[in-house]
């Protein structure tokens, strides 16, 4: 599948919104919550888009000092295993090794696909944050990694 990746921009936030209550219907970010990522200079959104321009996924990094976090990521259901998150995961970990000491994230403790992108990313298990997640009550995995 081609795919390009481009930063968002307020032009963006109707489809983002949109992707996310596809992907995330039961705790959906809301479109405030994504003006708020672009508004934050410390803060990014990456899409992927297919050749027709639509929407495929997202990605939002946020930044403190040296640290990022992996905030969110997305992908359409009819894009999965296609590489999508991958290419997404690939330019964040590529900045991060330019910019930054580390990145971390949060993950479902049964998101198993998840959970083995972020380790072929390098990403290593280091806690846990009970009861994490709301609908369903789930532990949260927590992943970094470093770039020292």
């Amino acid at each position: 599948m081609n795919v390009q990746l481009i930063p968002a921009t307020e032009e963006h936030l109707p489809q983002l919104t949109a992707l996310e209550q596809i992907c995330f219907p039961s705790d959906p970010w809301s479109e405030s919550v994504y003006r708020a990522a672009l508004d934050n200079p410390a803060a990014a959104i990456l899409l992927a888009q297919g050749e027709d321009g639509g929407l495929l996924g997202c990605a939002v990094l946020s930044t403190v000092l040296d640290e990022g976090s992996l905030d969110n990521i997305a992908v359409a259901p009819h894009a999965r295993r296609q590489g999508i998150a991958d290419a997404l995961l690939s330019a964040l970990t590529g900045f991060g090794r330019e910019h930054l000491t580390c990145l971390m994230l949060e993950v479902r403790a049964s998101n198993a696909p998840a959970i083995a992108l972020y380790e072929k990313h390098g990403f290593a298990a280091v806690g846990r944050r009970k009861n994490y997640y709301d609908a369903p009550k789930e532990d949260a995995i927590l992943m970094t990694l470093s770039f020292l």
